[in-house]
This record gives C-alpha cells, structure tokens and sequence, in this order.
C-alpha cells in the first residue's frame, strides 16, 4: 500500500522557527504510511477575494498551493501561538485553500494539530483557535493524544534534535497515531 501524502503546514515563517525544527523532527518520526512534506504558505498574498472574482485571475501563488494542498491525503499542522491565537500567514493559507466558497482543498482531510512554544502553555491558545476553524473546514481532527509542546527550546540540542527522550517518545506515539486517523479518515 501506498504512503498517504501529507502536508506539513508551518505557522511560523521564521527560517530558524522552533516550529520548522520540530516540524522536521515529527517528519523523522513519521511512520512508514507516511510521506511528509513542508507546504510553505510564506509567499501567499493576503486573501481578498476581488482578486479572483468578476473575470480576475488569482495570482499563481494561490493556485500553486491550492494545487499543492489538494494532492494532499492529510495535514499536520505545526503553529506556534502569537497573542493566544493562530499566526496570521497560517490564518491566510486557511483562507487562500478555502475559498472560493464552495471549493475548499480543505474539506474530509484528516489533521492534527502540533502547537510548539518557549512558553510553559506550549501554545493552547492557538491549537484551540486552529481546531475551531477545522470545524468549519470539515477536516477530521485528531483530538488525542492533544500536543502542546512547551518550553520547547530547551527540547532541541545544538544539532536542532531532540534531546529529551520522553518528548521523542510523546511524539513518536503522537506520529503513530496521526498515521493510524489518516489510514482510517483519508477519502483516498
């Protein structure tokens, strides 16, 4: 059987971002029936719909994500959390992949949702801003085992891997699981 393709969104557009290192390792993680790949949402143009309305082209960043986003089987969504909320170009690449109304590249993909942060609530806020909007998109959303990483820089060596061990394993059972809800809920 093949590996369901997933998509590995950022909310972070730091190059050195806890959440892109993190994101590697849960890519290192992954099981087999995985195959992970970072979406970069950093060069999306904010959503307005005038541009894609009345005869206008969208502009190609957004249809080269949609395009990228629906080939995908599942997301996993990897934020930190900014004023106790999602990142605003992750809010945006939510917006650019939901629309037109009535053609989201979102809707019956399985997701997870990693929250990473240097702060002790590992980013709650933002998971839970982020699961609402799943709703809404009707993407089923694995809802255990939860993951809030906190204190997150000092998790990392200097080699950007982890160094603590009952976090790998944390994650490794995280990566296992999210495989299991994308073989059970992916449509394809």
């Amino acid at each position: 059987m093949a590996a369901k393709k997933v998509a590995v969104v950022i909310g972070s557009l730091r190059k050195d971002s806890l959440n892109r290192k993190f994101a590697h390792e849960l890519i290192a993680l992954a099981p087999p029936s995985l195959q992970l790949e970072i979406v970069e949402i950093g060069e999306l143009p904010l959503y307005n719909q005038d541009l894609e309305e009345n005869g206008a082209t969208a502009p190609q960043t957004w249809t080269h994500f949609r395009q990228r986003m629906q080939d995908a089987q599942a997301v996993l969504f990897v934020t930190p959390e900014y004023n106790r909320s999602v990142p605003a170009p992750l809010k945006n690449a939510i917006d650019v992949g939901s629309r037109p109304y009535g053609s989201s590249i979102w809707s019956g993909k399985p997701a997870a949702i990693v929250s990473v942060s240097p702060g002790a609530t590992g980013g709650f806020g933002s998971n839970h801003h982020l699961r609402q909007s799943m709703v809404f998109l009707d993407m089923p959303l694995l809802q255990q085992p939860e993951a809030y990483i906190g204190g997150a820089a000092k998790l990392l060596g200097d080699d950007r891997k982890l160094n603590n061990d009952s976090t790998r394993e944390f994650l490794q059972k995280f990566m296992n699981t999210f495989g299991a809800w994308v073989e059970t809920n992916a449509k394809n």
